[in-house]
């Protein structure tokens, strides 16, 4: 909110030696925060000069330019010689000339300079060169304005240029704040400096007159609340739209962000800011009957002031007249009702609308406004009529109108809802010992009427505080008014607590291994498409149920995700495509898994503002899907880059399994692995992964035509596992296996089975055979090629062997490793390679 400080000094008393930065400090110290100092960026010698005489001349470019002879003043060099390329003023006109050495906004410094033949010894200005306007067609006249100044006077505070604007940002429970009104009662309760409330006038000059038909007829009010529940309406005939706005109201409405457009809409705009009441100007000739506030039928259209034609939601807030809407209530007026240059007889409307009607409403056209602002925070309910009366006498008095007795008004009695404030409440909320007087001076200062009951206190709080709700805004506004300054800065102390659970200190474990083992923590957006949701979650490419979101971020990607696997794929291509071409990979999160044939979401959105009972509860659990805790990664490029001695390995499945390893220690579970297909995945390059026969996830090589899909190259391999599966599976508590003090006996063996068995089922049968002397079993050699028949593999296992209380013997392992190919004999009819 940008606060022109000529502006507040109406209504407080300012100190006329207050520089803005001890003005904003006084608006902090009431908690707000500062934001910036505005003022027009105007440096002088700018002066009022009168244009003697002038000669027209020419040029060959077919523009013509004016030699004038411009006086401005005796201090000032008396008679220059300007070039002037507009032709809106006459011999004797008195505009405003800005002289060499002074500057406009941009910054545009001003020098004496040589142009179209002559020495143009300063120049005179335009509204919009000066910062008063968009008006750029030709120079400003002063006489135009009203205005008949000396020569030679200083044109910036002539026109009230030298005022400045302090910006403060007003949170959204605080709307009463966006306004001169609001602003100046919080200087003075800052300061203790004395505040008019411009708000306060008799209400035998408030009444709007009658026989204008206004009705409001909301059949479908938001959660029960009508879309409006006061409407006041004025009617100043016989105005002159084509009058010059008031230089020191342009200067103030410039200062708070407002660009003139007229007279009558420049006061409907000052009498916004000054009140924090949003005013509608209708031209009266224009309207066909009286007003009418409903909700939009399907398929109505309106053209707004900014030149949109929009499709009408039957949500929307409309006003209406006979010839249907006319404008959306509280958010922008209709383009058909427009006041213009020719308006003669204007309606002036004052209402008070719901919050949430006016904030969907303007959400949902993406049509923010000034005064969808204030209505969407609140607005006073006692202000309308103030406001509506205010600008009829602007009108009058500055677009020479004047006011009928025709006018009309639909209200409610505004009653406010006592609360009370229990005794001691606001110093133990606080932590800060505040005294009875104390806490009924904030209160009273901020406007509540304060009741003393036996243990406490009964409030009421003023129409224009409709965030003070409760004991607790209460007690806030004490700390508020007393200064934030005196809570003090004491750190609470922690509750005991028992550390991680098994649970949570699993996965911290699996995630930091994988980190240790080079790769990189990433989180993608939990959004994508059904079709890569059937790809990557379903074995076969089949359909299966995915959840779409109500109001998606990106309307390409509607779907909660089903695995992680697509975001990963989405970050290995931004890294790709950026250089990176070496990726390792991966994330934890939720994945949303719902049950086919069940209807999750809810049918309506429960109020924000009461706990919902019981029964919704119930509802808005079942709504929820499944959501399991995924563990996902992908390697892509090298593993190892190339180097001198040394080629590149490229990364593949097996760098996949390493990273599967590397989870099932950090677990504390055995992950097996078997081959299988799934769709996304390479054939004969992909596993299932499983813990003693439960299947947790999957590890493979992804497609080549899905890697060429997502604009990568090469190999891309990814592993998914249930993250929560796996570390239930792991039991309560993981313990570490006992070092053996005795040595190791190692032994290799190679097995010739056919060439279509799975290495694994032989590792399992081999380790199986081998008994409990066994500690490790791995492959280290698949081998077919000359030697062995065709059709049949030879695999070559590790083996090592150790007893917890012995030495072994040579023979105790030889007799275990052949256990171990007995075994494998019996189940695939192995036999020891010769």
């Amino acid at each position: 909110m940008r606060v022109p400080l000529s502006w507040l000094r109406e209504f407080v008393e300012v100190p006329a030696g207050a520089t803005p930065e001890e003005i904003l400090e006084a608006f902090v110290s009431v908690g707000f925060e500062e934001e910036d100092v505005h003022d027009f960026e105007l440096e002088g010698p700018i002066v009022v000069g009168e244009v003697l005489e002038f000669i027209e001349e020419p040029q060959t470019n077919g523009k013509t330019i004016r030699w004038c002879q411009v006086d401005v003043g005796a201090d000032n060099g008396g008679v220059r010689g300007i070039v002037c390329g507009a032709g809106n003023f006459f011999a004797g006109d008195k505009v405003v000339v800005t002289l060499p050495g002074s500057v406009l906004p941009g910054p545009f410094p001003i020098a004496a300079r040589k142009t179209y033949g002559h020495v143009s010894d300063g120049m005179i200005a335009s509204a919009k060169e000066l910062g008063l306007g968009q008006e750029h067609s030709g120079i400003l006249r002063l006489v135009e304005l009203g205005l008949d100044a000396p020569v030679g006077t200083d044109a910036i505070a002539l026109l009230g240029l030298d005022d400045v604007a302090v910006d403060i940002n007003v949170t959204p429970d605080r709307g009463y704040a966006l306004s001169i009104r609001g602003a100046a009662r919080e200087y003075s309760h800052a300061t203790g400096a004395a505040f008019r409330d411009p708000g306060l006038r008799p209400t035998t000059e408030l009444h709007p007159g009658d026989g204008f038909p206004i009705v409001i007829d909301d059949r479908a009010p938001i959660r029960g609340r009508a879309g409006a529940t006061e409407l006041v309406a004025r009617v100043v005939r016989d105005v002159d739209a084509s009058r010059p706005t008031p230089t020191w109201m342009i200067t103030r409405l410039a200062l708070a962000g407002i660009r003139s457009l007229g007279v009558l809409v420049d006061i409907t705009n000052y009498v916004m800011i000054e009140l924090g009441q949003p005013i509608h100007g209708y031209d009266l000739d224009k309207l066909r009957g009286g007003l009418t506030v409903r909700r939009a039928e399907a398929g109505e259209k309106l053209e707004t002031l900014d030149g949109q034609v929009r499709a009408l939601h039957t949500e929307d807030l409309l006003i209406t007249d006979d010839s249907g809407p006319v404008g959306l209530a509280g958010v922008m007026g209709g383009g058909t009702t427009e006041m213009t240059s020719s308006t003669r007889n204007v309606l002036i409307e004052a209402a008070i609308f719901d919050t949430v009607s006016i904030a969907r409403t303007a959400r949902r056209h993406k049509l923010p406004s000034e005064a969808s602002r204030r209505f969407e925070r609140g607005v006073d309910p006692r202000i309308p009529f103030v406001a509506a009366q205010r600008a009829a006498e602007l009108m009058v008095e500055y677009a020479g109108g004047s006011l009928d007795a025709i006018g009309g008004a639909v209200y409610a009695q505004w009653s406010p809802t006592p609360l009370t404030l229990p005794e001691g409440f606001v110093s133990g909320l606080i932590g800060v010992e505040y005294s009875d007087d104390e806490v009924r001076h904030a209160l009273e200062l901020i406007g509540c009427s304060v009741e003393e009951q036996a243990t406490s206190w009964q409030i009421t709080p003023p129409s224009w505080r409709p965030d003070l709700t409760d004991k607790w805004t209460l007690a806030e506004e004490v700390a508020r008014i007393h200064g934030l300054d005196r809570v003090p800065s004491v750190l609470p102390t922690p509750p005991s607590g028992r550390g991680l659970t098994s649970v949570q200190s699993a996965r911290r474990r699996v995630l930091n291994s994988l980190a240790a083992a080079g790769y990189t923590e990433v989180q993608a957006f939990p959004f994508t498409t059904e079709a890569l949701n059937d790809l990557h979650s379903s074995a076969a490419g089949s359909h299966l149920p995915s959840i779409a979101l109500a109001n998606p971020l990106d309307g390409q990607t509607p779907f909660l995700r089903r695995s992680l696997v697509p975001g990963l794929i989405d970050i290995a291509h931004r890294n790709v495509s950026r250089g990176l071409t070496d990726v390792a990979v991966f994330e934890t999160g939720s994945v949303f898994l719902p049950k086919p044939g069940v209807a999750y979401g809810t049918r309506a959105v429960p109020p924000l503002g009461a706990r919902p009972d019981a029964a919704t509860l119930t509802e808005l659990d079942a709504s929820i899907p499944p959501q399991h805790r995924y563990l996902a990664m992908l390697v892509a490029g090298n593993t190892q880059p190339k180097q001198p001695g040394r080629a590149a390995e490229v990364a593949g499945v097996a760098d996949a399994l390493d990273a599967v390893r590397v989870i099932a220690n950090a677990a504390g579970v055995t992950i097996d692995v078997s081959q299988t297909t799934r769709a996304a995945l390479h054939p004969g390059r992909a596993g299932t992964l499983s813990v003693n026969g439960t299947e947790v996830g999957y590890v493979g090589e992804l497609l080549p035509a899905v890697v060429e899909a997502s604009d990568l190259h090469g190999r891309v391999a990814v592993a998914e596992l249930d993250l929560d599966l796996v570390v239930s599976l792991a039991g309560e508590r993981v313990v570490a296996a006992s070092l053996s003090s005795y040595p190791a006996a190692t032994q290799d063996v190679s097995l010739v089975v056919g060439a279509d068995v799975p290495a694994a089922e032989v590792q399992a049968a081999l380790a199986a055979g081998a008994g409990d002397l066994l500690e490790s079993v791995r492959l280290v050699d698949d081998y077919r090629g000359q030697g062995v028949d065709a059709g049949e593999k030879s695999l070559t296992f590790a083996l090592r062997f150790r007893a917890s209380d012995r030495t072994l013997t040579a023979a105790e392992a030889t007799e275990a490793k052949l256990g171990g190919v007995t075994r494998a004999q019996e189940v695939f009819s192995a036999h020891l390679r010769e």
